[in-house]
């Protein structure tokens, strides 16, 4: 998936990264079985955090918030189960994943009912606000912490070797070059 260059250091192949998505939104949308390995991973955010921006800025010419909260809706359970196999390669369990995805879904279908709704919405979002906008300072404040907790384990090496959730996702990778 990564190439080297003369230096000896390695680079990053824009194919791969193309090529994990796909795969992981075509084969396995939301399989939460199995190991996956920390570059595969960390691919997948890559290319879903482009798609987002994207989506936003497309979004900030048209004046709506419609089709980041859509992406963000539609790119959250492939999240939750490549993020469910990435902690299930350190040996965690995946179902550590479900706290951030329920907490993360709430937010995104807010967003997406505002974006809905558009002006009106956007008034009665800022009266909801004040009315219990201390429920959604604790949400976000809570998907931080989770998030932070989360990437913490993400970052982690895998086990080497088959674990009790399946089989080592780099066994059959070359060695990296050095």
């Amino acid at each position: 998936m990564a190439r080297s260059c003369t230096l000896g250091v390695t680079v990053m192949d824009p194919q791969a990264v193309i090529e994990v998505f796909r795969r992981n939104l075509t084969e396995h949308y939301f399989d939460l079985n199995g190991r996956v390995s920390r570059q595969e991973f960390w691919y997948f955010v890559l290319a879903t955090f482009v798609i987002y921006i994207a989506a936003a800025i497309i979004d900030s010419i048209i004046s709506t918030g419609l089709l980041s909260a859509v992406v963000g809706l539609a790119l959250l359970l492939p999240m939750t189960g490549l993020g469910a196999r990435r902690l299930q390669d350190t040996g965690r369990s995946g179902s550590l994943i479900w706290v951030w995805t329920i907490i993360v879904g709430i937010g995104r279908v807010f967003g997406l009912l505002i974006a809905l709704t558009g002006t009106v919405g956007a008034l009665g979002a800022l009266y909801f606000l004040f009315a219990v906008g201390w429920l959604l300072i604790l949400i976000g404040l809570a998907s931080l912490a989770i998030s932070i907790v989360l990437i913490y384990f993400w970052v982690q090496p895998g086990n080497v070797g088959p674990n009790a959730y399946g089989p080592d996702p780099k066994a059959g990778e070359a060695p990296a070059k050095a």
